[in-house]
């Protein structure tokens, strides 16, 4: 009996040990030896002793990894043309920190990016990596001959890469860490806020001018879903690390000093960079803020690191509080029966109406997530003059609270478009209950909600915090506040800094007293309250359209915005999403949503990939729940983000 015996052919590899000039070495293979055993083959050629566990094959014509040791030369479909490169999968990669700061550091290039970013994490201890993803940078445009120092890259290629999500803390800090002074250095370089940068420094850095800028900037983000191979990273090349979904899951001082550290960082140059539009009085806050922190944080070199002891003691005791507090409302609420209700007289405008009159008022009332108002509180049981249900509107404030102005701003979906619409309350307190309501009602939750009172109090401590206090001494005045540092360009072309420093002392008085902690929380937390807080911009063209547009994308819905003008067109929450798709043919993004409304768009900026990505993550952002908050379904987050090439 004869045996068929396979064909014996050359292949050719190119190994990287062997230097860039050595030629490709020739293995003798048959098509059905598997891609273990061509390693097995390579290794021995090479004759060089050393660890190769880490090393796999790289098919550079197909752009693929051949990561199945079991598979066969045949099934992988590799013929004696195939270009094979023998190469680490753990490559030297630089990389840019929301901070400012350069890691030069070693990172997966054979798996997912989704799996990259959590091995980055792992490395510099921070806590839930599916919120970030890399990019690739902005290129910034160099001076003739800039005569400025090389920038400093601190290397962590020695870091062993460690498979614990949670690794022991040494001295406050993950072991890894706390092998050298040189890692400690870097480790506290990343828990520690920097200090203000030089106004100089920021007029040079990149500014989007437009919301098409913005546009550009968010095309660069790389497909969680591919290797960085894949998408043509090479070793030693410069990516970012940036918060990508703007959904902070538990946030914990105690265990996110570098997450916390780099997320204050990321929204402090936000508004330094004018990425996110804010107010003149909010502007002389965040300045407020940053001088505080920085002031404080140069004092306390520890970081942020409560006492582990009593932050135990008192989140037990806040745990039981709010167990208590719901069970005493849920009988509350069986007793009465009855969701709570505001009513109030408030004054009214809407601009769109073709009317010169100003604010008019009206007996106003809020029940479950409607607002109604009736001539006078007499006629409160008869009909409304209108009704308008707040779920899924878009609530901004407009506030000036020296010139005591306390205005919310509604965009109310209607068939046509989005109603715009002004209440204007008489003082801080009306507004913060007023303002709470509307807040909740656009996210489709009543007064009962026991995030009600929570939110009155968070919204009364900002405006505390921008109330004149001319009763508190102004000693530092004399201090050296470099004010242009904290404040964006636009303000510091507005003012000298002489004028500024008043302003942003007064407002420093009503944080002083704050510890690091509560300052930083608090400065994201009044970020978090602008308008245009977490919104990803993308040019689009939607179907039947003949005119680019903008799609804004944010943590709980989809805004169409009128790329001329800037106005909000509409929106589509993603509790209203049946299903959406890419016709990846064509390019074209289909969404349909409840009470059969369907809309299609094709991306002009950026891949259509980004997008439907964009919004898979921040559905799979909203499945997060505190039983599995330690284990990651990565599985879960390429189905919904991954589409056709989905692992």
């Amino acid at each position: 009996m004869t045996t068929r015996r396979m064909a014996v052919w050359d292949l050719s590899v190119t190994v990287e040990e062997l230097g860039s000039e050595a030629p490709p070495l020739t293995v003798s293979v048959t098509s059905d030896l598997h891609i273990g055993g061509v390693i097995l083959k390579i290794v021995e050629k090479t004759q060089i002793k050393r660890d190769w566990s880490d090393h796999a094959l790289w098919w550079e014509q197909k752009q693929q990894w051949l990561l199945r040791p079991a598979w066969t030369l045949d099934k992988c479909g590799i013929h004696a043309d195939a270009r094979l490169t023998f190469t680490p999968q753990h490559k030297p990669l630089l990389l840019g920190l929301p901070n400012g700061v350069t890691l030069k550091l070693r990172a997966c290039f054979s798996g997912p990016v989704f799996r990259t970013v959590m091995g980055i994490c792992r490395v510099l201890n921070i806590r839930h990596p599916e919120e970030l993803s890399l990019l690739r940078p902005v290129e910034e445009k160099k001076k003739k001959k800039d005569k400025e120092a090389a920038e400093e890259v601190y290397d962590l290629t020695g870091v062993p890469l460690t498979s614990v999500s949670n690794p022991c803390l040494y001295n406050g800090m993950p072991a890894h860490f706390a092998d050298s002074p040189k890692t400690e250095a870097v480790y506290k370089m990343l828990s520690i806020t920097q200090p203000a940068p030089a106004p100089e420094h920021i007029a040079k850095m990149y500014r989007p001018a437009s919301v098409v800028d913005k546009a550009h900037i968010h095309g660069r983000w790389l497909d969680s879903s591919r290797s960085l191979l894949q998408q043509g990273v090479q070793e030693n090349d410069r990516l970012w690390l940036r918060f990508k979904y703007y959904s902070f899951y538990d946030l914990e001082p105690k265990y996110d000093a570098v997450r916390l550290t780099q997320l204050y960082e990321q929204a402090r140059w936000a508004v330094l960079l004018e990425d996110i539009d804010c107010t003149e009085e909010e502007m002389m806050l965040f300045g407020a803020l940053q001088y505080h922190i920085s002031k404080v944080s140069q004092s306390e070199p520890q970081g942020i690191a409560p006492c582990p002891g009593m932050d135990d003691l008192d989140s037990a005791l806040q745990c039981l509080e709010v167990k208590m507090e719901g069970e005493s409302s849920s009988m509350d609420m069986l007793e009465t029966m009855t969701a709570p209700e505001l009513h109030d007289y408030l004054k009214i405008f809407r601009p769109k109406r073709l009317t010169l009159k100003g604010y008019k008022q009206y007996w106003f009332t809020f029940k479950d997530t409607s607002i109604s108002y009736y001539k006078s509180k007499e006629e409160g049981f008869g009909e409304p003059i209108q009704q308008m249900n707040l779920k899924g509107c878009e609530v901004a404030p407009d506030v000036n609270v020296a010139g005591q102005k306390f205005c919310i701003k509604l965009l109310i979906p209607a068939p046509e478009g989005m109603n715009e619409v002004y209440l204007r309350c008489e003082n801080e307190n009306q507004y913060s209950q007023w303002m709470a309501a509307c807040r909740l009602a656009s996210k489709g939750k009543n007064l009962a909600d026991s995030s009600f009172s929570s939110e009155v109090e968070s919204i009364q401590a900002f405006l505390s915090m921008q109330r004149s206090n001319p009763g508190a001494q102004s000693a530092q005045a004399d201090e050296s506040i470099n004010t242009h540092s904290l404040v964006s360009p636009r303000y510091q072309k507005k003012y000298k800094a002489k004028q500024l420093t008043p302003r942003i002392l007064e407002a420093y008085q009503n944080v002083a007293q704050l510890s690091l902690t509560d300052a930083i929380l608090r400065f994201l937390q009044i970020w978090q309250a602008l308008p245009d807080f977490g919104i990803s911009y993308f040019v689009v063209r939607f179907k039947g359209s003949r005119k680019d547009e903008v799609m804004g994308i944010a943590n709980n819905r989809l805004i169409r915005i009128d790329l001329g003008v800037g106005d909000v067109v509409k929106t589509w929450r993603y509790n209203n999403m049946r299903q959406w798709n890419v016709n990846w043919d064509i390019k074209q993004v289909a969404i349909e949503f409840d009470g059969n409304v369907n809309i299609a768009f094709s991306c002009v900026t950026g891949n259509c990939k980004i997008v439907h990505e964009y919004i898979g993550g921040y559905i799979f952002m909203s499945t997060r729940s505190r039983e599995q908050s330690d284990t990651l379904n990565e599985e879960l987050f390429h189905k919904l983000t991954g589409g056709h090439e989905a692992l």
